[in-house]
């Protein structure tokens, strides 16, 4: 841990936050370059939808989402930013070893590896910008490191599907991979931790003792099954609307990372900055808005969805996507600080990745294999249309998540924690 006691330069934070934007946009990029890169990798090694599914959720969910705790718990007692470091050194290592796979199971394999690694990047990053950024200005700070959501998604369908066109779909695995690996030391000689108070037996929290403070707020369980009911639908569609667009839409891969990439672009940032704009302007005065903001917007943005995935040409789908797209990124800033908010602040980081547990073994580990396996059995009867279907059907989820943050918000005032 860094006991350095001089007080950050007030441009500092900004700094930091930039740095780990800049991880967070690694971390998407090498999680999502599979979906522009899944019809060659389909094609190359032989597999069907529902494996395909696998690998863009399963194999990557799996230890993702049960590592995230320990390394948290290691990142809340010894350095975040060390631990962060190393985790994107090895995932952007696995992510590179993608590009080598000759079948399935080793596919299979690499993909938890990137896993492993990005399990110790989320949580430490928000409970980083916990220690820089006052609660008042939280959710944007934390938005804005969200930002490397549609950031890393879309720099991985336009870059992934122009090096997969113009040269193959292993070079692109591989060139980001070894971008991250070069990030890495930048990073550990950039950001510091902020100084936390020494190790005591008050502060050195058993991970069960943090489980215990939140299995009693229903407000955490039900932030957290909402937020797992739109990522399930949410990685699910992000993983599959390329593959949507090349097989209904008739669009090159090229043609597709443009599509999904300016899509990612203008409203995905659009809907997690009106986020955290909401939380801080919202949240304060009421904290029910934590959670009821994101419970409209998803209710709001179901139906759009829909509408575009059965539209008939690609221009309507693409003007009907657009605010759903940003509606269902707006829970971001606001959940992610709520969570913050539920335990003191030396648990942050554990209950952060309490709170991904949940929402990425089910959301991101079943959101893709779902829908690639109900593409498959619906392909007899509809051909390459199958997977407009399937996804058109996830979409009501979106409606599911809206109901359980709704729920959310009428206990967050009795769970808040300052």
């Amino acid at each position: 841990m860094n006991h350095t006691h001089s007080a950050p330069r007030p441009a500092y934070p900004a700094v930091v936050l930039a740095m780990l934007l800049l991880v967070y946009t690694f971390n998407f990029l090498d999680r999502q370059i599979l979906s522009i890169l899944a019809q060659p990798v389909k094609k190359d090694l032989g597999l069907d939808d529902a494996q395909l599914g696998m690998l863009g959720g399963l194999a990557f969910a799996a230890l993702y989402s049960t590592l995230a705790i320990p390394l948290a718990l290691l990142a809340d007692r010894t350095s975040r930013t060390w631990v962060i470091t190393v985790s994107l050194g090895v995932w952007s290592g696995f992510t590179a070893l993608c590009g080598f796979a000759q079948n399935f199971t080793q596919m299979f394999l690499f993909r938890l590896g990137v896993g492993v690694g990005e399990a110790g990047g989320v949580a430490p990053s928000y409970a980083l910008i916990s220690d820089y950024f006052p609660p008042e200005k939280r959710a944007r700070a934390l938005s804005i490191y969200s930002l490397g959501i549609p950031l890393g998604a879309a720099g991985g369908v336009l870059l992934g599907g122009y090096i997969a066109q113009n040269v193959e779909w292993r070079t692109a695995f591989i060139v980001v991979g070894l971008a991250g690996v070069a990030i890495a030391p930048i990073f550990r000689l950039v950001v510091r931790d902020r100084p936390r108070p020494a190790a005591t037996a008050e502060n050195q929290v058993p991970v069960a003792r943090v489980f215990g403070i939140l299995a009693a707020k229903p407000g955490f369980w039900l932030m957290a099954f909402g937020a797992a009911a739109g990522s399930m639908c949410g990685y699910g569609v992000a993983f599959w609307l390329p593959s949507l667009m090349q097989r209904s839409f008739g669009l090159s891969l090229v043609q597709t990372g443009q599509f999904f990439g300016a899509l990612l672009l203008t409203g995905g940032v659009a809907g997690i900055l009106l986020g955290g704009w909401l939380g801080d302007r919202l949240g304060p005065r009421n904290r029910r808005w934590y959670a009821l903001a994101p419970a409209i917007c998803y209710a709001a943005g179901a139906p759009l969805f829909i509408a575009g995935v059965l539209a008939d040409s690609w221009p309507i789908a693409f003007a009907l996507f657009l605010l759903p797209q940003a509606l269902v990124y707006v829970w971001l800033g606001p959940v992610l600080t709520a969570v913050q908010h539920l335990v003191p602040a030396h648990m942050r980081a554990t209950a952060s990745a309490s709170f991904l547990l949940i929402n990425n073994l089910i959301g991101l580990g079943l959101g893709s294999w779902a829908i690639g396996s109900l593409s498959k059995a619906l392909t007899p009867a509809y051909g390459d249309e199958a997977l407009r279907y399937a996804i058109a059907a996830g979409l009501c989820l979106y409606l599911v998540a809206g109901a359980l943050m709704a729920l959310a918000s009428r206990f967050l005032q009795r769970d808040w924690v300052d």
